[in-house]
Parts: C-alpha cells; structure tokens; sequence
C-alpha cells in the first residue's frame, strides 16, 4: 500500500522524481497483480521513461489477460500505446489499438473501460498525424460526455488539419454539447479539461479559415487553462498538451521563436513527448535559418 500511494502522490511534473524508488519496487513487490504492475508507469510517463512504461505495462497487460480483468487490460494497453508512440513505435502502437478492436461487446459506460477505449484509437491518429483516421472515429456506446469529448475533438482536427481542411463545425457542436452536460453534472475538473478541448478544436478552425492571431490567442488560452490543472490518476495526460498543439500552430504560422518557448514550456510539463521534441527540433532549425 505504501509504494501504491507515494506513486499516486508523486504522480506530477514537480515531485515525479521523488516517486521513482517507490515506482522500480513497486512492481517486485506483487509481480502477479495487474494494477501493481501498470502503477510504476504513472511516474515513468511522468519522467518520459518510455521504455521502463512499455515494459511495465506489458507485464500488467499480460497479467491482467491471463486473469480476464478487461479494465486492467485495457487501462496497461492505453499507457502502452502512449509510450510506443513516444517512442516512435507507432506500428506497435497500431498493434494495440488493433487488439482494442477485435474485444468484441465492450461498453463505454464504465470510466476505466470508456476513457481507454475511446483514447487509444485518437492517441494513435493524433500523434501519427492521421488525419483522414481521426475525422472517422465514433464514441463508443454509451461513453460518458468526458470521454466521448475526446473523440469528437479527434474528429475535428482530422477535418480542419487535413492537407485541405473541411468543416468540423457538426464535431465542434457535439464536443459543446458534450461540454454543456459536464457542465450541469457541476462537475469542475472535467468542465475544465473538456473547455480547453473545445477552444483547442475552435483555434485550429480559427488557423484553416486563416484567422492567425485568433487562434494563437484561443490556443493559449487553453494551454493556460490546462496547465493549471492536475491530471487524473487514471490518464496519462491530455492526448497532446495545448501547450504542444500551441508550438505547432506557431511553427505553421511562421514564427520560430515563439514556438520554441512553447515547445520547451510543454515539455517542461511533460518531458520526453515525440512530438514536442520533433516540434522543438524543427524551430530550432528554422531559427537557425534566419
């Protein structure tokens, strides 16, 4: 119990650090237990330790399987896929989701289950740049508004980030909507992370209609308002942080400079993140050009 709660309590950018013995014991202690085996990932994810998370969440995976403990299967499966693509393994990553798919009768419903299925599927077109993937992704059945917003945020970067956007004006309406439930449930953390989605999804329209310095505008708003939030110990974090998408846009808009400070601001958050890194590299050659 001890090393299961130091994790928890570590489990930030600025104690991470402190929680790593706790985390390389934790897995010795019950090596037939999924959970305890998946829990030293939260601190590896939060360090950009990818291949301690991979093999940590493989073990859990395995475990969980072989006991036919779906959530704990499913939740080392999400860590996994998100630390593959760190790595830039997408094709192991593309296994994950491949397995995801062929669980036949899963539900929504329940958070575990919900948030993972619905997540692995957007992690892996985001990150890969897959656009046309991502603006075909569905729910699943009986998702809660939280989760399912993630996939209607997908939807609608595929659509607006493709080579020729198109309207996500109907994704950006149900991720509202999506929002406006929340909203009623009064549940804060969620109505927060949801309204930095939607603006994420409003910048990036606000960038294909050409509207430049809206959308550096609204972008930065949701980075600040998602920095300023502390995860869930259930998720390994925003799909892509604001503050990444921010460095992004800025690096698609010309401007080097300040796409480096946000790249290095993201990463400062979440050390070790592919696409920051990428992000962070290509500025630094663009200044290095001027």
């Amino acid at each position: 119990g001890v090393p299961h709660y130091l994790i928890h309590a570590y489990d930030n950018p600025e104690l991470a650090q402190r929680g790593l013995p706790a985390a390389r014991a934790y897995a010795k202690i019950a090596p037939s237990a999924p959970h305890a085996l998946h829990m030293p990932s939260h601190i590896f994810t939060r360090l950009g330790l990818w291949d301690d998370s991979i093999a940590s969440n493989i073990a859990a995976r395995d475990a969980a399987r072989a006991q036919s403990d779906v959530g704990e299967e499913l939740h080392a499966m999400d860590y996994l896929t998100y630390a593959y693509l760190q790595r830039g393994r997408a094709s192991d990553a593309a296994r994950e989701v491949a397995d995801l798919k062929a669980m036949h009768g899963l539900s929504g419903a329940g958070f575990k289950i919900g948030y993972a299925g619905n997540a692995m599927p957007v992690r892996l077109a985001v990150e890969t740049h897959d656009w046309t993937t991502a603006a075909q992704l569905t729910p699943m059945p009986g998702s809660a508004p939280q989760v399912a917003a993630i996939v209607w945020w997908a939807r609608a970067l595929g659509k607006l980030r493709a080579p020729t956007p198109g309207s996500a004006d109907a994704d950006i309406a149900e991720l509202q909507a999506c929002l406006e439930a929340i909203r009623a449930a009064h549940d804060s953390y969620w109505t927060a992370q949801v309204d930095a989605l939607v603006k994420s999804a409003q910048a990036w329209r606000l960038a294909a209609s050409a509207n430049t310095a809206a959308a550096v505008t609204t972008m930065r708003e949701a980075a600040d308002e998602e920095d300023g939030l502390e995860k869930l110990p259930l998720t390994p974090g925003p799909i892509v942080p604001s503050r990444e998408q921010l460095g992004e846009l800025l690096l698609a808009e010309g401007r080097p400079r300040e796409a480096l400070s946000a790249f290095d601001a993201a990463l400062a958050l979440a050390p070790g993140r592919l696409g920051a890194l990428r992000g962070k590299a290509e500025a630094e050659r663009r200044i290095g050009r001027l």
